[in-house]
């Protein structure tokens, strides 16, 4: 299934964030913010998101760590040996994982069924496509059992050809990040110091975790997203609860937070803790139902990723605050500006 969000736009290439933004002398927390609320626009600094805040609301936060997950290797197939990337993507219940092979900076879809590849320590072994009629994506048997540990002998983060250089997996990780787990960085919440959560805090903002690994991009193929490993706890729950029943908002930081958060939703929309897989999609045909808003990095054209926020505030809101970011040369991906979106 192909998705096509309503926003449209067109990204030059000079937009793209190719270094953190420390590398360009700013700290986490002084990319731009572009706040958008209905009709209005506001464009401010994201040490300034808590004038847009109030005393009550919920700030969800991913508490995934991202793995250095891209390791160097050569494909073994029928017709010879190349070198590649695989990038570890997601980590199956049976102790496979889902990987996706490239090279050159695309993803190599020529693979087949028992396809080796001779990675640091052993071979990874390619058993099946993981979408039915696609091989972009295998399901494959790792080459040690202690993958978390393999990576961090030899990974390094996945990038991609707007990051010109590899950059340590501490430019990769945000102040919340506990327990390794994504393959990409949850992006959204990288502009949080810790000084400015403190600030939130002391101004009575409430802050909850959440968890969501997140897998792989799949922006080349708009694909929906994959299924993903959450995990909702008991007490961010009640929070949750709490908050809506006391008319605070419930902001998620990233796509990934509401996602996690609305797949724990009971159908009398109130939110219960959870954990498992998730494949839930959200659209405009599927919206939102706990989220009141969210901070979320800039996403590319036709990324599955713009149909959540339309779910969240609607497409018009979301077209207005693109147009206004490519206005004002707002920086996109993991290293660039924010947005925060709100109903």
């Amino acid at each position: 299934m192909r998705v096509h969000p309503h926003t449209r736009f067109v990204l030059p290439d000079s937009l793209n964030a190719g270094e953190p933004p420390e590398a360009r002398g700013l700290s986490r927390d002084q990319v731009k913010l572009l706040v958008a609320e209905g009709s209005t626009v506001t464009h401010t600094r994201f040490d300034r998101i808590g004038e847009h805040l109030r005393p009550g609301d919920l700030l969800l936060v991913n508490t995934s760590g991202t793995l250095p997950a891209a390791v160097d290797g050569s494909w073994i197939s029928g017709s010879g040996v190349e070198p590649v990337v695989v990038h570890f993507s997601t980590a199956l219940d049976d102790g496979t994982w889902v990987v996706e092979l490239r090279n050159g900076g695309a993803p190599m879809f020529g693979g087949t069924a028992g396809d080796h590849v001779e990675l640091p320590e052993g071979v990874l072994t390619l058993l099946s496509p993981y979408q039915p009629g696609s091989n972009r994506l295998w399901r494959a048997k790792p080459p040690v059992a202690d993958v978390l540990g393999y990576l961090e002998r030899h990974g390094r983060p996945i990038t991609y050809k707007y990051v010109g250089q590899h950059w340590p997996l501490a430019s990769y990780q945000t102040v919340f990040a506990r327990e390794p787990g994504s393959a990409e960085m949850p992006s959204a919440a990288r502009p949080f110091s810790f000084e400015l959560v403190s600030h939130l805090a002391s101004q009575g903002v409430l802050i909850a975790p959440i968890l969501l690994h997140c897998g792989v991009s799949s922006l080349e193929s708009h694909e929906p997203p994959l299924p993903e490993r959450y995990d909702v706890p008991e007490h961010t729950a009640r929070l949750v609860n709490w908050v809506k029943a006391n008319r605070g908002r419930v902001i998620a930081v990233g796509t990934t937070a509401v996602r996690a958060i609305e797949s724990a939703v009971r159908p009398d929309g109130s939110v219960s803790a959870a954990h498992g897989w998730t494949d839930l999609v959200l659209g405009p045909d599927h919206p939102v139902r706990v989220v009141d808003g969210l901070v979320t990095g800039m996403h590319a054209p036709e990324a599955s990723h713009l149909l959540l926020l339309e779910s969240v505030v609607g497409g018009s809101t979301v077209q207005r605050a693109y147009d206004a970011a490519l206005d004002e040369h707002y920086l996109w991906h993991e290293f660039g500006d924010s947005c925060l979106l709100l109903r």
